[in-house]
Formats: C-alpha cells, sequence, structure tokens
C-alpha cells in the first residue's frame, strides 16, 4: 500500500469536494486495493482504489464500461424521480476528465462517492436476504435491459464454454502436473455432459438468448441496503461486461442456494437448498419477469446447472495443471472443490423439475 503522502498526492488528481481529512484502508481488498477518503466537514466521501492489472490488463476499457452503465442506470433513476447520488455507483473523474488515475509506476486508480449510510450483508445465510439478492440484481438488469452498447470483455472468455473447452482439451493434452491418469472419472463428468452444455451456449451465439449487461459477481456483499432493507444499488462494477443475463442468476444460485462449502470434504454435506432457490428466484423475478425473452424464462433454471458445470471444468482443470489459477492449501484442494460442485450439480439435475416449476409460478 502506498504511503500517506503518496495517496494524498493521487487524491489530488480527482475533481472532489471539500477538503480530505484521512485516507484510510477499507475492506478486505481480495483483488483491489480499497480505501476510504474522509473529508472535512459536510462535503461527501469516497472510495478510492487501485486497480489490480493482473487481473484486469485494460483498467480504461473497464473503466468505460462502468462509466457507460452508470449513466444508464442515472438516467433512469431520475426518470423515475429516484435520488441519483445514492441509487447509483457514482464514478468521480479526474482534473482532466478521465474516470481513472494513472501514475508514473503505471497503477491504475479510480474513485466513486462514497454513499452514506448504507447497509451490506457478508453472506445470505437466510431466505428472507436470498429474496433481497435476487430483487438486488434483478432491478440491475431490469433498469439496463434496453442498454443496447456493446461493452468491452474485460475477462477473456468469462462464462463462454466454448473458449473453457478450448482451454480444457489443451490442458488434458498437456496433463502438466502427469495428474489426467488418476482423475478419468472426473474428467467423465466433464464429457458426458458437454454436448448438453455447447447446445446452450450455441443460442447464445445465434441470438435465441439474447446478450445482455451482466454484472458477473453476484454476491450479496456487492448490493447497498437503505436502513430499511430496501435495494439502493448494486457496486462492484468491474466485471460488468456483455454476456448473456442468465450468467447472473445462474452464479448467484450457485452460491445462494448451496447447503454445503464451494470446497466441501464431505460431499454429502453439499446439496440444493430448494428453500433458498425459491426465495432468490421469487426475489429476482419481482423485478425482472416483465424484461425478460421466453428463451431466457425457459433457460432460467438451467444456467444454474451451467455455471455450476462450468465451475466444475475449471476446478479441475486447475487441479490438472497443477493448481496455476486458485489458491490452494493442501494438494487436492481442487480435487476436493471440483467434487463439492459436482455433488452440488448432481443435486440440480435432480431437482431440475421443481426448479422448472418455480420459474413457471
Amino acid at each position: 500500500m502506498n504511503n500517506q503522502k503518496e495517496l494524498y498526492e493521487i487524491v489530488s488528481h480527482f475533481d472532489i469536494e471539500g477538503i480530505v481529512a484521512a485516507i484510510e484502508p477499507m475492506g478486505a481488498g481480495f483483488i483491489n486495493d480499497t480505501l476510504k477518503v474522509r473529508t472535512a466537514g459536510s462535503s461527501p466521501d469516497y472510495i478510492l482504489q487501485r486497480k489490480n492489472r493482473n487481473i484486469f490488463p485494460d483498467v480504461p476499457a473497464m473503466m468505460e464500461n462502468i462509466v457507460a452503465v452508470t449513466g444508464h442506470i442515472r438516467r433512469k433513476v431520475v426518470e423515475a424521480g429516484g435520488d441519483p447520488a445514492r441509487e447509483v455507483l457514482n464514478v468521480v473523474f479526474t482534473t482532466d476528465g478521465l474516470p481513472y488515475w494513472r501514475t508514473p509506476a503505471g497503477d491504475y486508480w479510480t474513485m466513486c462517492l462514497f454513499i452514506d449510510g448504507s447497509v451490506t450483508y457478508d453472506r445470505a445465510d437466510t431466505p428472507q436476504l436470498a429474496y433481497k439478492g435476487g430483487e438486488g440484481i434483478g432491478k440491475f438488469q431490469s433498469q439496463l435491459a434496453d442498454f443496447n452498447r456493446p461493452l468491452a470483455e474485460t475477462i477473456k472468455g468469462f462464462h463462454n464454454i466454448r473458449w473453457r473447452f478450448g482451454q480444457w482439451d489443451e490442458c488434458l493434452a498437456r496433463d502438466a502436473a502427469g495428474r489426467r491418469a488418476s482423475v478419468a472419472r472426473e474428467i467423465e463428468w466433464i464429457e458426458s455432459r458437454r454436448g448438453e452444455m455447447s447446445s446452450f451456449w450455441a443460442l447464445v451465439e445465434n441470438g435465441t438468448i439474447p446478450m445482455r449487461v451482466t454484472h458477473n459477481d453476484t454476491k450479496i456483499s456487492n448490493i447497498l441496503f437503505d436502513a430499511a432493507g430496501n435495494v439502493m444499488c448494486v457496486i462492484d462494477l468491474d466485471t460488468v461486461m456483455s454476456s448473456t443475463s442468465l450468467n447472473d442468476f445462474g452464479d448467484a444460485i450457485r452460491s445462494y442456494a448451496n447447503t454445503g462449502a464451494e470446497d466441501d470434504r464431505n460431499p454429502d454435506n453439499v446439496s440444493l437448498d430448494m428453500e433458498m432457490y425459491r426465495a432468490y428466484t421469487e426475489g429476482y423475478l419481482s423485478q425482472r419477469r416483465s424484461t425478460l425473452v421466453g428463451s431466457e424464462l425457459e433457460h432460467l433454471a438451467f444456467s444454474a446447472r451451467y455455471i455450476t458445470y462450468e465451475q466444475v471444468l475449471r476446478f479441475l482443470m486447475d487441479y490438472i495443471d497443477g493448481d496455476v489459477y486458485y489458491k490452494v492449501n493442501a494438494p487436492d484442494h481442487n480435487l476436493v472443490r471440483t467434487r463439492a460442485q459436482y455433488r452440488l450439480l448432481q443435486s440440480m439435475e435432480e431437482h431440475y423439475d421443481e426448479m422448472c416449476g418455480v420459474v413457471a409460478e
């Protein structure tokens, strides 16, 4: 982390109100370095971030996405008579009119308005919170349902199973860690569903399932609520891209409705929690149903299977490659993750008719 003198110098390049009183670390900072900029008196506070160039190699393109999306939502909020200072993330520009500051060392810093009085939750552990999580992402997507500008691909091939299968085939061919032979059963899990998953993605490629704005990180901590528990806005927009909005729904179900841990060593602990699934789906569709087309509703439940399958593939691929992408705490950690996610996938397949029934209701 930069020293205080450097941080004050970085802040000086942004067009903010008031005088800076303090700059303090904020949050865990797993990807970006995040700080809160406190100002004196009644001036607003701000969030300052150094973007991780290893994860996001094209920060200007990422920020262009964010500015376009938040601008669209802001217009919707104003049209509805809402408060654009609290109901959408507000990017702060530099004195040069850019949405980022690039240091001589090549680091990219960005800033947004801090929304005072907002409430966040670390995890959704009740059906009530699952409903609110679905409502938050549904509202975000609904506000952007008529957004028709292409967005930059900030993470190559994210949720694109055709791209993942290309990586998978190369992984099996090189067998970098010499582990392929030991996971023949797990490889068969992937191959036996390859056609089904490819067919789903083909519907996205040919336009049957439309391309939308997707958030791609739908955990509940990325939704801000007011003190009364009402959804205010969605934050952490670094991964906003163009894809099928079903990806966001499927990934949320994978995390919200799993009775076990993502890396549970006892797969018997892992299953689909239908109460949490129903709650999230109801919250999501309360905001989104009117802006989804028939092909999206038809494949909404399947998207949870698709995203979970993709995660099985990615964990197994990393295990075969020798654990080069995900952090591990044991030699078999990625294999444990693979098996836990596969059990969740099986549970989704077992409950699939019921999942579809919830959507139909």
